[in-house]
């Protein structure tokens, strides 16, 4: 399926990959080798690799790569590594953290919407094989509960997804403060992947309480890191209540995971309101932001790795450039790039 606008530059993508994944960290626009790849990233590559509906060879070849990464870091107890050396090789113990999440949140996304047959069974299994376990984290219960939805779209009667998407969210505490209606006591990162799992998995369990929990959550947060009409998200250092002024380091997947929870927002509610937020998240890429700085290069396709007070951090790694990615892909699902491209 072709969308409206054009697909996006991958071409800094390309350059971050080689033969076993992605490198997390770039010294400006040239990858760091040295540092390695970590499921996290790879993770994020392989959703936004799968969500492209233009595909190429070249990027199922990449996907592949992705796929065939996690198929590796997955133990036989569901645990998941997440670091690996340049060259092969893991460098940690299998663990639960965020990556054990975002494995298995790109395992759910390639078992339903993978454009083979193989690569769909191949993700499954893998998928099995991590759901087995259980994070005590929120956020990797969270990241895990996107996947389990994506799971049950495509399998219905998925015995594994159904109990993950119950685990991840019972995990997530409904907040009872009016005042500070958020289940942290601070905002920490990718704050929107919570609200996110509630509106996925109220969907798949036809449960319009928790959608309904999901959306106040989410309106909470819009309306926390929105200011005169533009994103002003929360820096490195996280925000509390009471702490309203910009901040610094803002990091681009904070903006694209509001711009994901938004978009399924409104894919749930028909509410222009929702689109008109995920307009803001490509609109805080392209300069309408705390710096007035451009956080996107649309030659490359390449992000750049934070928002600061005086500009831009000019490092373009992984994990700054699959969200501007996956916030593009968003946005041109909507239609709302000419929007921003008009301003």
């Amino acid at each position: 399926m072709t969308m409206p606008g054009r697909p996006p530059s991958y071409s800094h993508l390309v350059a971050l990959m080689d033969e076993h994944g992605i490198f997390e960290h770039a010294l400006f626009d040239v990858p760091r080798r040295g540092d390695g790849y970590c499921v996290d990233d790879v993770a994020r590559a392989l959703i936004v690799l799968v969500c492209e509906p233009d595909q190429t060879l070249e990027l199922a070849a990449l996907a592949e790569t992705c796929l065939a990464f996690l198929e590796d870091a997955v133990d036989v107890d569901g645990r998941v590594h997440n670091r690996m050396a340049a060259g092969g090789g893991w460098t940690d113990e299998p663990a639960l953290g965020d990556w054990w999440g975002r494995a298995l949140w790109a395992l759910g996304v390639t078992a339903a919407r993978a454009p083979t047959e193989a690569a769909r069974s191949r993700a499954l299994s893998t998928f099995h094989r991590a759901a087995s376990a259980r994070s005590p984290h929120g956020r990797a219960m969270a990241f895990a509960t996107l996947g389990a939805t994506d799971v049950l779209a495509a399998h219905p009667d998925d015995l594994a997804a159904n109990a993950l998407l119950h685990d991840g969210v019972s995990t997530i505490a409904i907040p009872r403060d009016g005042q500070w209606a958020w289940p942290e006591p601070r905002l920490r990162y990718a704050n929107a992947v919570l609200p996110e799992a509630l509106l996925a998995a109220g969907m798949a369990m036809d449960s319009p309480r928790v959608v309904s929990q999901g959306l106040g959550m989410l309106r909470f947060l819009v309306g926390l890191e929105t200011t005169g009409g533009r994103l002003s998200v929360t820096g490195t250092d996280g925000r509390g209540p009471g702490q309203t002024a910009a901040q610094f380091d803002q990091q681009p997947i904070e903006v694209a995971a509001i711009a994901d929870a938004c978009a399924r927002a409104f894919d749930i509610t028909d509410d222009p309101s929702w689109r008109d937020v995920v307009t803001a998240t490509w609109a805080w890429f392209t300069g309408d932001n705390d710096a007035s700085t451009a956080m996107f290069d649309p030659g490359s396709g390449a992000g750049f790795d934070g928002l600061e007070r005086d500009g831009r951090n000019e490092n373009r790694g992984a994990e700054s450039t699959l969200a501007a990615l996956s916030t593009y892909q968003q946005a041109r699902r909507l239609g709302v790039l000419e929007v921003v491209a008009s301003r």
